[in-house]
């Protein structure tokens, strides 16, 4: 069944979907964010990745670097805040707009208890409610963070494509002493363990003027069979969904509800993408030669030769 979809990714700096852009998938190329609560480079990596644009390479040399050898998708972000955020306030996860308790598949409460179990403690919420979520606080749930510097303005980290850099957990010039000064542990594995004992959050704050750095990446959800496999247990999808569905993630101040940044993940019917595609040629193909409209000469128009009189 999953041959007859394709997946789309966008980003953007709200919710409102208008707002969103495409994401260019596994390229080099990052899509920029801004908004008031700050600037963001993000890029997205599906192992498999059959979608739009239609181009898109099907994998990135991201899945060939330790520790991603078997990774089937990665969110990684830059960011730079625009305000201060209280570091148990910052939050990742995903939410919807509408009620999913009628369409949640059997199982997924066993998923739910794994992955909170084994993979995200830290993760919180309800998807029986009217506006579903689940949410992890950031500084647990994100498996790499890196924190750099105080700067103006984000750098692009980009260079030919597919040559993005691919993070590990640390610091950049004082952003490591800034880190170390906090008694955050040097691993990422560490870092998240210390971050779920209560009150360590916190002690940390995101500093509006200083860079961080976040990629969040794991081997369980399969955009390419649409499933989630986990130790011991594996979840369909696909069978669940019907028309024009999507999976957000958000990172947002809980506190506000002010969003940094959102990334969709929308699974289109391949028959309808290729409809409109054909549709769109054959409009673009129906446009009259701009040449015509330009005034040059029609079959059948004589030409003009300008008379004495016409040149006074």
């Amino acid at each position: 069944m999953a041959d007859k979809y394709l997946l789309k990714v966008t980003a953007g700096p709200a919710y409102d979907p208008t707002t969103h852009q495409t994401v260019q998938v596994n390229t080099g190329a990052p899509t920029h964010i801004s908004n008031k609560a700050c600037d963001t480079n993000l890029s997205v990596h599906i192992q498999n990745y059959h979608g739009l644009p239609r181009n898109s390479p099907t994998t990135s040399p991201y899945f060939s670097t330790h520790p991603h050898e078997h990774d089937q998708y990665s969110i990684s972000f830059t960011i730079l805040p625009h305000k201060s955020i209280p570091g148990p306030f910052l939050i990742f996860g995903n939410d919807f707009d509408h009620p999913i308790r009628d369409r949640i598949p059997p199982g997924f409460g066993t998923a739910l208890n794994i992955v909170k179990r084994w993979i995200d403690p830290g993760l919180d919420g309800d998807a029986y409610s009217d506006t579903p979520h689940l949410y992890g606080c950031a500084l647990s749930s994100v498996n790499i963070l890196r924190v750099g510097k105080r700067a103006e303005k984000l750098d692009d980290h980009v260079g030919k494509e597919g040559s993005e850099e691919v993070l590990e957990e640390g610091g950049d010039e004082d952003g490591e002493e800034w880190r170390e000064s906090r008694g955050v542990p040097d691993t990422a594995a560490a870092r998240m363990k210390h971050f779920l004992t209560h009150g360590k959050t916190e002690e940390w704050e995101w500093e509006e003027g200083r860079v961080y750095k976040g990629d969040f990446f794991n081997s369980y959800l399969d955009f390419n069979s649409f499933s989630l496999k986990l130790p011991g247990f594996s979840l369909s999808v696909l069978p669940f969904l019907g028309g024009e569905d999507s999976l957000r993630y958000v990172l947002k101040n809980k506190d506000t509800d002010e969003v940094l940044f959102v990334v969709v993940f929308t699974l289109l019917h391949k028959e309808d993408v290729e409809r409109e595609e054909a549709e769109a040629e054959a409009a673009s193909a129906a446009k009259p030669d701009q040449s015509e409209q330009n005034g040059t000469r029609h079959e059948g128009e004589e030409d003009f030769e300008p008379q004495a009189d016409d040149l006074d």
